[in-house]
């Protein structure tokens, strides 16, 4: 089973608007395993509204891109966005918590197909998606690990 502590970034860096700790103006998204599904639980902020007392959708598809994109954890591999398709369902409203999850739909070779969705605490649907993740570009990885050496062992428990 992957160590719960690896589905969070421990390191230095800690700043992606999604998932970083560190970002004061992000979601600072914390996940964990739920059977095969990788998820979070998320206060909505004001700030992020788009319609009055509405969380901006643009906020509900970094929720689940970084929540699919998580998946590679299930593996030991950072993945990037190739495809997002999101259908949204319902408004999703900012004075209640939500929750979203991700799972693995299909595993290819370089690449993962994920599922996933963010509810209400009864299990309404507000959105879901549909994704393909794939491998991070050794370049990518490469300059990566040269600024932030601890990421080379990230995936070794």
């Amino acid at each position: 089973m992957q160590d719960p502590a690896k589905l969070n970034d421990q390191t230095t860096y800690q700043r992606c608007f999604a998932c970083g700790h560190q970002n004061e103006s992000g979601l600072k998204l914390t996940f964990h395993r739920d059977g095969d599904r990788i998820v979070a639980d998320y206060q909505p902020a004001e700030r992020f509204q788009g319609f009055p007392g509405v969380l901006h959708g643009g906020v509900l598809a970094t929720m689940l891109d970084e929540t699919m994109s998580r998946t590679g954890a299930l593996r030991g591999e950072w993945l990037m966005t190739g495809k997002l398709d999101i259908r949204y369902r319902r408004p999703a409203p900012v004075d209640q918590p939500l929750r979203v999850w991700g799972e693995i739909a299909r595993e290819r070779d370089g690449a993962i197909d994920a599922v996933g969705a963010v509810e209400l605490g009864d299990g309404t649907v507000l959105a879901e998606a549909r994704g393909m993740f794939l491998r991070l570009p050794e370049p990518l990885a490469t300059a990566t690990v040269a600024q932030y050496p601890e990421f080379i062992n990230y995936w070794r428990t």
